[in-house]
């Protein structure tokens, strides 16, 4: 049984220490595996089936090049559940906040998304804005928007577009969706993109909210809800922070 050890996590004091905690931990355990460590999780004698998952761990390693990008492996496989059940059903993929588009590049390396007869359409505004945006990142920058178009360049089926949501939405999107998910840091700007895309989702399609279960994002939390509860649906909340909704 595989461990995923990492070093990143957010909202610690004397981060050295935080560490040394977890590790002494580790080192009180009966059983050290399946241990993940990361991304605000410390879990053990786990499965952690995705690390088994070979098409996601060697698009994995040949992307996520940075802290994050390998602390979050659990929520992209979380990602790659809802893509591999959306190649079963009519319509396209949506991100929404695709940033660097590593995440979306592991998950078109798994399933071969070259080869597949549907759209990736992904969103963001790849430069920080104040007035919308929680936190900025550091690779925001007049820059990024082709970065991720040339991160792209060998998937024509992969839409990247640059614009606010939701308005955006009403230029460019699809008609049907398979799958989607919201990474936006914004209440305002994720429930948006609900009211214009969430009747396009098909029967089974899957809902991912990224920032759901994370405290810092709690307005989102309560917006999604509020919106979703008005239409029947309850968010599940996932240990890595992400919400999940199944469309019937």
């Amino acid at each position: 049984m595989s461990n995923h050890a990492t070093t990143m996590f957010w909202g610690v004091g004397d981060g050295s220490q935080f560490i040394a905690g977890i590790q002494q931990s580790i080192n009180n355990l009966v059983q050290q595996s399946g241990i993940y460590t990361g991304d605000n999780l410390f879990t053990y004698q786990r499965n952690l089936s995705f690390l088994d998952d070979e098409p996601l761990m060697a698009a994995w390693r040949r992307h996520a090049s940075d802290a994050m990008e390998k602390a979050i492996l659990w929520r992209t496989s979380i990602l790659l559940g809802g893509v591999r059940n959306g190649l079963k059903l009519t319509g396209d993929f949506v991100e929404c906040g695709c940033y660097k588009g590593t995440s979306v590049r592991i998950l078109c390396d798994a399933v071969n998304f070259g080869a597949v007869d549907k759209r990736y359409f992904l969103y963001d505004l790849f430069e920080y804005d104040a007035a919308t945006m929680a936190n900025g990142m550091p690779e925001h920058g007049q820059q990024l928007y082709e970065q991720v178009q040339q991160r792209f360049a060998d998937l024509p089926n992969v839409v990247v577009t640059q614009g606010r949501v939701p308005e955006v939405l009403g230029e460019v999107a699809p008609e049907r969706i398979a799958f989607m998910h919201l990474d936006m840091n914004s209440a305002t700007a994720e429930v948006g993109a609900l009211g214009v895309l969430w009747d396009r989702m098909v029967p089974g399609a899957m809902l991912v909210l990224d920032d759901y279960g994370w405290e810092g994002y709690r307005a989102q939390k309560l917006a999604e809800d509020a919106w979703l509860g008005a239409r029947g649906f309850q968010v599940i909340e996932l240990p890595t922070g992400q919400g999940m909704v199944i469309k019937q």
